[in-house]
């Protein structure tokens, strides 16, 4: 009796086991120990002073959730109209080091390249950049407290410069950090050579290009690449057409992202497992997130191991998009829009998340249908923030959940990353409910 007790049980494992993906019941603890993480993407919190007590609570409200390994301040860390100076950065700085997580910065358009304007004070871009790779990108580790180790391109001699360039590992997933912004990327169309944009570009391909050798090297299970800009994808196609010049588009402005997103398909190429991209959308969207697969190689097919997220909170000062990743389960990727006003500690840990059913008016378009990738509508619009306090009040954190006071956050969205073309065999297919599935090109 015991004996098929024992045999029962095994059976059983061996299914669970199945279920998430191992192969055998000696897989069983290699199941149990797959990489669990998650970790917040911030960008553009603070378009002015007005926007401080706010961001005050964005990041005492991220800091709220345990389960979070860093914050990454995917660049502007001010205003268009606010001025490049000193004193400026250093209060902005004083307030991220407030992160009770480890928070990496990325420069964004705003705090380096436009600062020549009249509204940012006519400084000099080159000096700015200089002058932040000097204060906010000193360290050898992360912002906040406690802190992370990163790994810099300065230690390139080559490469000495490119400070803000970083790299860190985290669950097995290498992510790579690129000073690469808005306002086609400081491409200036004046004659002449344009050393600072060549200069960075270079070094742009070879630490992304570095990053991919070096995971796969690693074995990672995912390679993760942030930056601030929104570069025009749509472009890249007609740059890999060899007949792009029988076009009469001659004369439009140069793309100051093509040589980036060149390296992109080649580190698509040495890395072969999934690469994601994470960057700050110049668009509104209406679930605050979207997901795609934009990139073709040079011979017009998809790179199917490259999913691009675009991000574009509606509420930047308020809300941030997280990612809850677990190896061991199907859609190891979950994506979810929170909101300072509506965040609970551990709420996105619930392993019974189920997507909800796709309605028929659901604001905006949905997302796909891709290969691999899980969709469910955007998320309903979350309740408005609470009015900005004074800057001498201490930052507000989220209510309490034991007050009885309802708490929601917008439903995420798994995400299956792509996987390599199998060999043999029936391609795997996506469960759960919501769910579309696409073929791929």
């Amino acid at each position: 009796m015991a004996v098929r007790r024992v045999r029962a049980r095994g059976r059983v494992a061996l299914v669970a086991a199945a279920a998430f993906g191992c192969l055998s019941l000696f897989a069983l603890p290699a199941c149990a120990a797959q990489p669990r993480y998650a970790f917040a993407v911030v960008s553009s919190a603070i378009g002015s002073q007005v926007d401080a007590p706010a961001a005050q609570r964005l990041l005492a409200a991220i800091g709220l959730d345990a389960h979070l390994s860093f914050v990454v301040y995917d660049g502007n860390l001010k205003g268009a109209g606010e001025p490049c100076s000193d004193t400026l950065y250093d209060r902005r700085l004083q307030w991220l080091q407030t992160s009770v997580i480890p928070l990496v910065l990325l420069p964004g358009q705003h705090d380096w390249a436009d600062c020549t304007t009249p509204a940012a004070g006519r400084y000099d871009a080159v000096e700015r950049l200089d002058f932040l790779r000097q204060t906010l990108f000193s360290d050898a580790t992360s912002l906040g407290r406690p802190t992370l180790a990163l790994t810099r391109e300065s230690e390139v001699a080559r490469f000495h410069a490119f400070r803000e360039n970083v790299r860190w590992e985290t669950g097995e997933t290498v992510f790579v950090g690129l000073d690469i912004v808005g306002g086609n990327n400081h491409y200036s169309d004046a004659g002449g050579r344009n050393g600072e944009f060549d200069d960075r570009a270079i070094a742009s391909a070879f630490w992304l290009e570095h990053a991919a050798e070096y995971a796969k090297r690693r074995e990672a299970k995912a390679l993760v690449v942030l930056f601030e800009a929104d570069p025009d994808f749509s472009r890249y196609e007609e740059h890999a057409d060899r007949f792009a010049w029988l076009r009469f588009a001659r004369h439009r402005k140069r793309d100051g992202y093509l040589e980036f997103k060149r390296s992109l398909v080649n580190a698509a190429r040495i890395f072969r497992g999934p690469v994601v991209v994470i960057h700050r959308s110049a668009h509104s969207l209406p679930g605050g997130f979207a997901i795609d697969q934009p990139l073709y190689n040079d011979k017009g097919t998809r790179v199917d191991n490259l999913t691009r997220i675009a991000i574009a909170p509606r509420d930047a000062s308020m809300q941030w998009v997280q990612f809850d990743v677990a190896f061991g389960r199907p859609a190891p990727f979950r994506v979810s829009v929170r909101s300072a006003t509506t965040a609970t500690p551990n709420a996105a840990s619930n392993d019974s998340w189920q997507a909800p059913a796709p309605t028929p008016n659901a604001s905006g378009p949905l997302i796909g249908p891709l290969p691999g990738i899980q969709n469910v509508p955007p998320a309903p619009s979350l309740p408005s923030p609470a009015p900005a306090m004074p800057a001498s009040e201490p930052p507000l954190l989220p209510e309490d959940p034991g007050s009885g006071a309802a708490s929601a956050t917008a439903p995420s969205l798994p995400m299956k990353m792509p996987a390599q073309r199998p060999t043999g065999g029936e391609p795997a297919t996506q469960e759960g409910p919501g769910s579309m599935q696409g073929g791929g090109s």
